[in-house]
C-alpha cells in the first residue's frame, strides 16, 4: 500500500510498501507528483513488472565507470588502452555527472555530438561500446536497473578500412628515428632518437611478421622457437591460438635481443609504445623537412602523415601476399577466420601489379 506523508514546508514522501518487494521511497516537492509516482509503482508490482530503481536513482554514471574501470576493465587484454578510454569519458563536463536513470539515449547522443567535434568517427564508436558494456554489466551483476539507451542512438558512419602503406622512403626515415638516443656522461638522454630501447625492435618485428601491437606484447621467450623459425600466441584477438613463421629478419631481429628462459620478449607497455611510436613519427618528419631544405628540393606532400601503428600490420599482409600467393597460407599467418577481412588488409600498390602484368 503506498503511503505520502508530509516532511517540511515543501516536501512529500511517497512509500510502498507490499510484501514480498523491497520497499520503495521518493521524495517530491508536490503531493500530485508523489500519489502520480506511488500509483505508478503500485501498477508495476500488480502487474508484475516492478523494476527496483533505487540503485540507478543515486549511482551516477560516474561511479559506473570508476567501479568497470577498477573491477573488470584489468580482466581484459586491452586493459591498459581501456583505461585511457574510459579516462576519457570521465572527462565529460555533462554525461559522467548524471544519474544512471537520466542516463537517456538524448544525453548519449548529445555526448557524441561533443565528441565527433575533437576525434574521429571511428574513435567514438569504440567509445560508445566501452559506454554500453559499462552500463550492460552494471545491470547484470550490480542490480543497478537501467535500460541502456545506446541501441537507440544512432552511430556516426562506420569509416572506410584503411589502406595507409608506408613508401620506402618514408619507412627508411621512421626507422632512423627509432634509434636509441644518445646517453650523456650523467646517464641523461641527450636530443634526437628513442629512450625506449624496445620500440624499435617491436615495430621491425611488426612490419615483418603482421603482428598485432597486444600479441608482440604478451610474447613470451618460452614460445619463441629460433631454430624451427616460429613464434607461437596461445592468446590472439578472435580468441584463436595460432603460430607465427618467422622471416630470416625476423629472426636477426629476435636474436638482437637479450634472450631470457621466459618472460616477456618486450618488457614494455601499449601506451608507452603507442608514445614512442608518435614521438618517432614526429622526429622522422622533422629530419625529413631538414633534409628536404638543405637539398633544395620540396617535400613529398603527406610524408608520414596518418600513419597509425596498426598500418604497420597492412603492411606486412600486403608484402607478406606477395609471397604468399596461396589466401589460406596467408590467412594462417595473419590470424584472419574471414578472408572478407583479410582483404582490408591487403593493399597491392598498382605500380607493383602493373610489374606483374609485364
Amino acid at each position: 500500500m503506498a503511503q505520502i506523508t508530509k516532511r517540511g514546508e515543501l516536501q512529500w514522501r511517497a512509500r510502498v510498501r507490499v510484501k514480498g518487494y523491497p520497499e520503495q521511497s521518493r521524495t517530491f516537492m508536490y503531493r500530485e507528483d508523489a500519489d502520480r509516482w506511488a500509483r505508478a509503482v503500485e501498477r508495476e508490482l500488480e502487474t508484475s513488472g516492478f523494476v527496483d530503481r533505487r540503485e540507478a536513482e543515486k549511482t551516477s554514471l560516474r561511479a559506473v565507470l570508476e567501479r568497470y574501470q577498477r573491477e573488470v576493465t584489468p580482466g581484459k587484454k586491452s586493459a591498459e588502452i581501456e583505461k585511457v578510454k574510459i579516462r576519457v569519458l570521465l572527462r565529460d563536463p555533462v554525461l559522467p555527472n548524471l544519474k544512471m536513470s537520466a542516463i537517456s539515449s538524448a544525453a548519449v547522443a548529445a555526448w557524441r555530438d561533443r565528441r565527433l567535434a575533437e576525434v574521429s568517427a571511428g574513435t567514438v564508436i569504440r567509445e560508445l561500446g566501452i559506454l554500453s558494456a559499462a552500463l550492460n554489466h552494471a545491470r547484470r551483476e550490480w542490480g543497478i536497473h537501467v535500460e541502456n539507451p545506446i541501441r537507440y542512438v544512432k552511430r556516426p558512419p562506420t569509416p572506410r578500412s584503411r589502406d595507409r602503406r608506408l613508401t620506402a622512403e618514408e619507412e627508411s626515415y621512421l626507422l632512423a628515428a627509432l634509434e636509441q638516443a644518445p646517453r650523456k656522461p650523467n646517464g641523461t638522454f641527450g636530443k634526437g632518437g628513442s629512450r625506449n630501447p624496445w620500440i624499435a625492435p617491436l615495430i621491425q618485428l611488426a612490419i615483418e611478421t603482421a603482428m598485432r601491437r597486444g600479441e608482440l606484447l604478451a610474447l613470451d621467450w618460452r614460445h619463441v622457437d629460433l631454430r624451427r623459425r616460429t613464434a607461437h600466441l596461445p592468446e590472439t584477438k578472435n580468441g584463436d591460438a595460432r603460430t607465427v613463421p618467422l622471416s630470416s629478419r625476423a629472426v636477426e631481429i629476435l636474436k638482437d635481443l637479450p634472450r631470457a628462459f621466459s618472460g616477456n620478449v618486450f618488457p614494455t607497455t601499449a601506451m608507452a609504445v603507442k608514445l614512442g611510436f608518435a614521438r618517432a613519427i614526429k622526429r622522422a618528419q622533422e629530419t625529413y623537412l631538414r633534409d628536404c631544405q638543405k637539398a633544395r628540393r620540396p617535400p613529398s606532400p603527406g610524408f608520414l602523415e596518418d600513419v597509425h601503428f596498426h598500418d604497420l600490420r597492412h603492411e606486412a599482409a600486403s608484402r607478406m601476399a606477395d609471397k604468399l600467393a596461396n589466401v589460406l597460407e596467408l590467412s594462417a599467418v595473419t590470424g584472419h577466420r574471414d578472408l572478407r577481412m583479410l582483404k582490408r588488409y591487403y593493399h597491392p600498390r598498382a605500380e607493383d601489379l602493373a610489374k606483374k602484368l609485364g
